[in-house]
């Protein structure tokens, strides 16, 4: 085992002594920040380990226990400094095993497609891993050790083999559990994904003329279809395709096989996703999720639809009842305004945008509806209501959106098992579809 691999483990066992070992501020903020990553995901012994190893570079305030660690040792020689240091690119991820390797593995990203030659730091660890296989998945920390290859940080979770729907299942998992996560190895991503955000807000606005509209369910989802299209359209004029001629006639002066298009469409894709085939010229590796409203809110009497350039778009069949609410006169006399109410503070996806919106619009009529609802006389919107979505476990900034562009690669997985479910049951006549990172 390589000298630097060693040390590596002896540091990372000082670091983690020093922050269980820690009282006072850092004891109190390593008890916060397991507390609020336990409400998010199972709560067993790898669980807990992650959580730990996690805290070690992120931690709560300016400063992370890896920088109260270095802090803390003057005398520790620079060469140890720097590989503590650049622990801080360390990150959770979902990988499949690749390549094994005498001393290690070459393991690859499932949620960015990065490729990375990981070794385990002790002897007893890499023998544990000697049944590790070829195509298995892997979910767990790592941390660079040098240039060339990095160590596992964190426990290891080996979750086998996993055919296209249980792998998109998982990833779908990783992400409700590990959101901010998602891109922590390739930030590139993570900013295309936000810009996306904002550019189909933008797109919602220009097509329906406000960031908020109410209609008819099916009504609704006919008029998201049509802004779709005329969304594909636009990208596709971006992408320098002549709108005059079908798919097939812009792919046969593309140079592009029909058979390509096809599997693309048997595959379940959308009309965004096929048009990435006519680009030769595009440098994205990104793509918009399509969007299609379930069937519960095709069948709802009205749908809000609201837009938000970081939020995204949110759909609800209770809004206009909400509303009411907060119009009326007597609003107790409005038969299950409570239970409403405090299905909005207590339903996860009822985001605390969502609340922000109505708090603007309604401020002295939420005030008072809460006071009396959460029986609290003294409680004052403006200073208290962020405070109790919290308590409600709502977060206050947003988290990337599910119409956010996703990679290439985790999109077609995603239709690929959606396909392969769809022919798994042969008397459905109507394909679901999905898209991004919806599970199938």
């Amino acid at each position: 085992m390589d000298e630097i691999l060693e040390r590596s483990r002896e540091l990372k066992q000082a670091l983690v002594e020093f922050v269980l070992e820690a009282e006072g501020e850092l004891a109190a903020a390593l008890e916060s920040y397991a507390a609020d990553q336990s409400r998010r995901s199972r709560g067993d012994k790898v669980q807990q380990d992650l959580i730990i190893d996690s805290f070690l570079t992120e931690g709560l305030g300016d400063k992370t226990p890896l920088d109260l660690f270095l802090a803390s040792q003057p005398d520790l020689p620079e060469s140890d400094r720097q590989l503590v240091s650049n622990w801080r690119r360390s990150f959770i991820g979902l990988f499949a095993v690749i390549q094994i390797l005498p001393d290690g593995f070459e393991l690859m990203n499932w949620l960015t497609a990065k490729h990375y030659i990981v070794k385990p730091n002790d002897t007893q660890t890499l023998e544990q891993m000697t049944r590790f296989k070829v195509g298995e998945i892997l979910l767990t920390r790592i941390a660079p050790v040098i240039d060339t290859y990095w160590t596992f940080s964190g426990p290891c979770t080996l979750m086998g083999k996993l055919g296209k729907p249980k792998l998109a299942v998982a990833i779908g998992n990783f992400k409700d559990n590990y959101k901010s996560a998602l891109y922590s190895d390739a930030p590139e991503l993570l900013e295309q994904a936000w810009q996306s955000v904002a550019q189909y807000h933008k797109q919602f606005v220009d097509f329906f003329g406000k960031d908020e509209v109410t209609m008819p369910g099916y009504q609704l989802n006919k008029k998201i279809a049509e802004f779709q299209e005329v969304s594909m359209q636009r990208r596709l004029a971006a992408a320098g395709i002549d709108d005059s001629k079908t798919l097939a006639e812009a792919a046969e002066a593309a140079g592009i096989g029909e058979e390509e298009i096809r599997a693309a469409v048997e595959a379940g894709a959308d009309s965004i996703a096929v048009s990435q085939l006519f680009d030769s010229k595009s440098t994205t590796k990104m793509v918009i999720p399509k969007v299609d409203l379930p069937a519960e809110l095709k069948k709802a009497e009205q749908v809000t639809a609201l837009s938000h350039p970081r939020w995204g778009q949110m759909f609800l069949p209770t809004y206009s009842q909400f509303k009411a609410i907060l119009e009326a006169e007597d609003w107790q006399r409005i038969e299950g305004s409570e239970k409403l109410i405090r299905y909005y503070l207590e339903n996860p996806t009822i985001n605390a945008f969502i609340w922000q919106q109505l708090a603007q619009q309604y401020p002295t009529q939420l005030e008072k509806v809460l006071q009396t609802i959460l029986e609290r006389p003294d409680f004052q919107l403006d200073q208290d209501l962020n405070a109790l979505l919290q308590e409600h476990n709502k977060l206050i900034e947003p988290e990337l959106p599910e119409t956010a562009s996703v990679p290439i690669h985790l999109h077609n997985l995603f239709e690929e098992a959606v396909a392969e479910i769809n022919k798994s049951k042969s008397k459905n006549k109507n394909p679901k579809k999905t898209s991004g990172f919806q599970r199938p």
